[in-house]
């Protein structure tokens, strides 16, 4: 698809979906704007701890990220999507050894011409994760279950299905780099009986270093097997990161190419951006 085909494939989009788009990402994106400025203090960590701690799901700072993922040139149809991921992190300290680190994933979705033709627009299935995480370990790792919840507006956008199973991560920081894997898997146990199971994996090898200025390079992949149809999906993402400000606010931001695995049936390209409002205590 060349530069002007797509120009003109976003132009073509409805307006009031559009306008429903901007009003909810300001809506959200002002929320936590306000919230960061009604903090007492500045951040105390430093751009390094900050980007080190962000680049750890089980860091005990609060993080509210917003990752905005694009998808371009999907099928014959040559669609397009744009998910965006509320991802809200908090940490809880659950007693004197562990923490409890609590993780919701919430899709917000537009698409045309994709599985359906015509344009499509709202929430994706929830997925909530609980990660029990010692405070102190040479090896940082933690486990507990994960949730998927049926909040899908559309039934394209979900599984309408309610599911379970454990989660689990693990990761080594030093020197500056950070590796590891997060793994979940998830099996339904209720829900509307007219949609299939579910029983899918999703992994997540990463890779990350950060410089002391708080800039850094992150290469990871999501991967998806369902196993009830035996079918895989995934992403490679490479993204460059860096750590600022927003007056007192601490904020972090992403960007890079978004390299689907499995061709067409996810697009040709597609670009993944993302702003995360973080909170060190």
């Amino acid at each position: 698809m060349t530069s002007k085909r797509v120009f003109a494939h976003f132009n073509k989009r409805d307006q009031q979906t559009s306008v429903t788009m901007k009003k909810t990402y300001a809506l959200l994106l002002g929320l936590f704007c306000l919230i960061g400025y009604a903090q007492d203090k500045p951040a105390a960590d430093n751009a390094a701890e900050v980007a080190k701690k962000l680049a750890n799901p089980v860091s005990s700072m609060i993080s509210v990220p917003f990752q905005f993922n694009l998808d371009v040139s999907i099928g014959s149809a040559n669609g397009y999507r744009m998910t965006t991921n509320f991802q809200p992190v908090v940490p809880v300290s659950f007693n004197e050894k562990l923490n409890l680190i609590t993780r919701v994933v919430l899709p917000i979705m537009a698409e045309e011409d994709v599985m359906l033709t015509g344009k499509h627009f709202g929430l994706g299935d929830a997925v909530i994760s609980g990660f029990f995480s010692p405070k102190e370990s040479k090896v940082t790792w933690g486990i507990g279950p994960a949730l998927l919840v049926p909040t899908a507006t559309e039934s394209i956008f979900g599984t309408g299905k309610f599911g379970v199973g454990p989660t689990a991560v693990a990761l080594v920081q030093k020197n500056g780099f950070t590796y590891g894997a997060l793994v979940n898997q998830i099996w339904s146990v209720a829900g509307n009986s007219d949609r299939g199971d579910v029983n899918q994996m999703f992994l997540q090898p990463f890779f990350a270093y950060n410089w002391p200025t708080g800039a850094g390079i992150t290469l990871n992949m999501e991967m998806i097997q369902n196993w009830k149809y035996d079918r895989f999906t995934g992403y490679f993402n490479p993204v460059g990161t860096m750590v600022g400000k927003f007056g007192k606010q601490t904020v972090s931001f992403a960007i890079g190419p978004r390299i689907p695995l499995n061709g067409q049936t996810l697009g040709d390209w597609g670009v993944r951006s993302a702003i995360t409002f973080v909170f060190p205590k």
